[in-house]
């Protein structure tokens, strides 16, 4: 492994990519790569293996499929089965990817598959069975396809992993390490991940990838330079209620996404909001896949304004046009604050991330900003003012003073003092002796 120096390319036309691709990049809106893209691609194009890191919204996924497109592209063949497999953790991401893949794949006369759990197995059996040069697929059901002889991927030409710290967490680990080893061992291996700060991650990637470059674009102490970070105190629950609906109703964006730790939170802002007459939208881990479907095509066609979710969202979701992402729960840690807040300010445009804190999410919200070495600003909404301004005295770390954590000792109850008789102090941890008494 070794770093990669930054490669400046002003146009796709330096990256050795096929004209095909070239004609059809203009028309999808992409006229000059994104430095993710400068690095990554002509090393892909010469199939190299690679370990990429960068911020979301950085353009990773074109990153990585315009090389397997070119690979297919310069190297026709008349063998059956799949050329290039891409795993990615969720249905949304698959269809997402997907979408992007759609118009530059049909302009090259390559044929796609999506395989991912809750669409028909036997549909999806049959669309592998018609020769899908390319797949994109979730880890879980393509698991269930390799199981029932579906899939073919002895003449695999490049393996990408997409969001693999994501499917890590996810807990796909063994299920991605069994589809590999369907996988011919001579393929190239593409590995993309939000950060390399995850065990696993280095991990697996020194059992998939060969020689491979390093490319790491994602310094957390610089991410996000494009997005307006705020703090709203607030004093409790109720108060946060009052604020979100405030933001919601007074926000020049045409979407929102708000963020809760729970689902049980999320269902609740849902009902809150609506009875307020706010038109929001709700995406958990626990809706059905049309009903999660339902969900996302009406938040993207700006049916509703504002997106309830938890952290099912926060990773590499592409909502085109997110302006303002609100933290109604402080996350639990940095790394799920900035996938949170990466769902904004995406591909150069300016966005806006608020997080509510009470006196209780004060030392979580001075961690989160310690650890990305960075000052939210502290916003005021006029005639929604709490009593919680911020704790009195402040500790360097930005952790409030005389805050220490109780630990389990402190929790028990007092037990009552036994008052000893001074007679019997002498008699303390001796042995009593025992009592003969006279026969009866």
């Amino acid at each position: 492994m070794s770093p990669t120096p930054y490669l400046h390319a002003p146009t796709f036309s330096g990256l050795g990519l096929d004209e095909n691709l070239l004609a059809v990049l203009p028309s999808l809106g992409f006229e000059s790569p994104t430095p993710v893209q400068c690095q990554a691609i002509p090393l892909a194009v010469a199939g190299q293996d690679l370990l990429v890191s960068a911020e979301t919204g950085s353009g990773k996924t074109l990153a990585f499929l315009l090389p397997c497109l070119q690979r297919l592209i310069a190297s026709p063949t008349t063998v059956f089965g799949t050329r290039v497999l891409i795993l990615t953790p969720t249905r949304e991401l698959a269809q997402q990817l997907a979408g992007h893949c759609q118009p530059l794949h049909q302009h090259c006369g390559l044929r796609m598959a999506v395989v991912t759990g809750g669409e028909d197995f036997k549909r999806q059996q049959t669309a592998l069975r018609r020769n899908a040069e390319i797949i994109i697929a979730t880890p879980g059901r393509l698991l269930e396809l390799l199981s029932a002889g579906a899939c073919d991927f002895g003449h695999l030409t490049v393996l990408v992993l997409d969001e693999a710290d994501r499917m890590l967490d996810m807990g796909f680990s063994e299920a991605v390490l069994t589809i590999i080893s369907h996988c011919r061992s001579n393929r190239q291996t593409l590995l993309f991940s939000a950060t390399l700060n995850h065990g696993g991650v280095m991990h697996m990637a020194k059992q998939v990838l060969k020689d491979y470059q390093a490319i790491n674009l994602n310094d957390r102490y610089e991410v996000h330079s494009n997005i307006e970070q705020q703090i709203v105190l607030a004093d409790d629950h109720a108060h946060k209620l009052k604020l979100l609906a405030w933001l919601l109703s007074h926000s020049n964006e045409d979407k929102a996404l708000v963020f809760a730790n729970t689902r049980e939170h999320a269902i609740e802002l849902k009902k809150s909001l609506q009875s307020q007459g706010v038109r929001v939208g709700l995406l958990h881990g626990e809706l059905d896949h049309s009903e999660r479907k339902r969900t996302m095509a009406l938040f993207q066609n700006g049916v509703v304004k504002a997106l309830l979710a938890t952290d099912l969202a926060a990773r590499g979701l592409d909502i085109v046009g997110v302006g303002l992402v609100v933290n109604f729960d402080v996350p639990r840690s940095a790394v799920i604050y900035t996938h949170r807040i990466g769902r904004t300010g995406r591909a150069g445009k300016k966005g806006q991330a608020i997080t509510f804190v009470t006196r209780a999410d004060w030392n979580l919200a001075a961690s989160i900003q310690r650890y990305l070495r960075q000052q939210f600003q502290l916003r005021q909404i006029n005639g929604l003012l709490g009593q919680f301004d911020g704790p009195k005295k402040i500790k360097l770390s930005g952790k409030a003073a005389g805050s220490k954590k109780q630990t389990a000792t402190d929790k028990k109850k007092p037990t009552a003092k036994i008052k000893i008789r001074h007679r019997d102090q002498k008699n303390i941890g001796k042995r009593k002796q025992p009592v003969h008494k006279p026969d009866q």
